[in-house]
């Protein structure tokens, strides 16, 4: 399973393996950063590249091309322009269109298939006020808008099969390359010097025209004028320096004469006349010399090292303007799991919180703004002996702390309280935070503020039953761990009945039953 690669960059590193056979992984990984698929795409992190190219088995994470389109009525939508690799745009188009109706995605209002001639374009449009980001991200998490693509880069080395890293199938590459190129060219050798043999025993029989014309027409057959030609040395003066050179078979100097072979034989036998005219006859020449010429070539190539792989240079080169174009897929950094935070959309919501311990959350936009004469809505169902005690403004990712009577924090984003409709009556809070124990029950919920720079310069003013107060920073409660932490320690017949956020120009009012009170700065 190993998958395409821009061929480019492979010649490349193939080049740069040449000038340096020590070449490591990480350097060749400068002219292959990774994969590259004809669909293109967008490939997520290089760490699952890098592994698949160190041990030859990784994995890489591959997502759609996508691009943002304003809409009127701020609106957006999502175009896609290009798929994962091996994914079946229709099925794709289908699966986002279930997601939808199973309410995995919320947001969507039309999806469309616009793809022509000149390319793929499916629009996804959504509804006022939804962020594209969030939306993609469930996208990625619930469609094969994101597909993980694995690598097992097996094949055969030296006829056995094995997994190979990146700087060994580079170097098995070239070296097969550089087998390739010498078996040709002792081919190519094999066959010039046969036709080099043919064209000597030719340039013999023009040499020696008027002879070889006379043994032929005393001849009684065919075979006999063979023989014949075979029989005897024939002057060779012009051709003896080519001879040590082509390294002919079959034919063999003697006493400062040329035996002709029985190939040769035939093929004077097999001469034309016209082949006697003066142009023909400086054509065999000629033809002889550019053989000679291409075996010299040859020689050089089988003899040098260099020379060989500068062959193999050459003919990559030429692939490589020919064939090679630009990188399709290209690299991201983001997270290929984004947090579960990526996946909500940011709302404004109302948070209630009810003496009985109910909790729950509405969409602020639940509550319009009603004109004179209007009845008002109900903002929660309680039973008759239960009352909402706090009324909480925040979004979807605001972070909230629970502050239990026993002086223990705990906290939680808003997006994980449940969500009624404005008559819900919400659920208890053993229902939402599952590390408080039974019987625990929570006097406190404070909403951080959304400027995070801000928490340094913040406290938190705690309240007690018997009159004890502490202020801590801000700070100190942005991590908590899913147990809880000990905000305050408390005596043991107090109870903690109040905690708000206050900041260095902030004044403290503490109230008693009695309805007295006492402020300080």
């Amino acid at each position: 399973n190993i998958p395409t690669h821009n061929l480019g960059e492979v010649i490349d590193a193939c080049f740069a393996y040449l000038d340096n056979p020590a070449i490591t992984v990480d350097e060749l990984m400068e002219y292959v950063p990774g994969p590259d698929f004809p669909t293109g795409g967008v490939l997520l992190g290089r760490e699952g590249i890098r592994q698949a190219y160190l041990t030859g088995r990784g994995t890489v994470i591959l997502r759609a091309r996508t691009e943002i389109e304003e809409r009127p009525n701020n609106r957006e939508a999502i175009i896609v322009t290009e798929v994962p690799y091996q994914v079946n745009k229709a099925r794709m188009i289908e699966r986002i269109s279930e997601v939808v109706n199973l309410k995995l995605i919320e947001g969507i209002q039309a999806l469309r298939d616009e793809s022509d001639r000149r390319g793929i374009r499916i629009v996804i449009e959504l509804k006022a006020g939804v962020e594209h980001r969030v939306l993609l991200n469930q996208l990625y998490r619930h469609t094969q808008m994101q597909v993980s693509f694995g690598i097992n880069m097996l094949a055969l080395d030296g006829g056995r099969p094995e997994t190979l890293s990146l700087d060994r199938i580079v170097r098995a590459f070239t070296a097969f390359r550089e087998e390739v190129v010498a078996r040709r060219t002792r081919h190519d050798l094999g066959k010039a010097r046969e036709r080099a043999h043919v064209l000597i025993g030719l340039a013999v029989a023009v040499a020696n025209i008027d002879e070889i014309i006379r043994v032929i027409r005393q001849a009684g057959d065919p075979a006999e004028a063979r023989a014949n030609l075979l029989a005897r040395a024939w002057p060779a003066a012009d051709t003896e320096p080519l001879l040590a050179l082509l390294g002919t078979p079959g034919g063999a100097l003697e006493d400062g004469g040329y035996r002709l072979s029985d190939a040769q034989a035939r093929a004077i036998l097999d001469l034309r006349l016209h082949r006697l005219t003066g142009l023909e006859r400086r054509k065999i020449a000629e033809e002889l010399e550019e053989v000679a010429e291409r075996i010299r070539g040859y020689l050089e190539i089988l003899g040098s090292r260099e020379k060989l792989l500068a062959v193999i240079r050459e003919e990559l080169q030429s692939v490589r303007d020919r064939f090679a174009d630009e990188r399709r897929s290209t690299f991201t950094d983001d997270e290929i799991d984004p947090d579960e935070e990526d996946l909500i959309q940011r709302e404004d919501m109302v948070v209630t919180v009810s003496q009985g311990g109910n909790i729950r959350r509405v969409q602020l936009s639940t509550y319009r703004a009603q004109k004179r004469g209007g009845k008002g809505r109900a903002g929660m169902s309680t039973r008759y002996e239960d009352a909402v005690s706090q009324v909480i403004i925040a979004h979807t990712h605001t972070p909230l702390l629970f502050f239990s009577a026993s002086g223990i924090v705990y906290k939680l984003k808003v997006h994980r309280l449940p969500r009624t409709g404005p008559q819900g009556r919400g659920v208890k809070m053993q229902q939402v935070i599952e590390a408080l124990p039974a019987g625990e029950r929570i006097t406190a919920v404070m909403a951080m503020p959304d400027d995070e720079e801000s928490w340094q310069d913040l406290s938190v003013m705690f309240a007690t039953r018997n009159g004890n107060v502490r202020r801590n920073t801000l700070a100190d409660f942005i991590n908590i761990p899913r147990r809880g932490k000990i905000a305050m320690k408390l005596d043991e017949d107090d109870v903690l009945v109040g905690v708000k956020p206050c900041g260095p120009g902030d004044h403290i009012l503490l109230a008693t039953r009695q309805g007295k009170a006492l402020r300080f700065p």
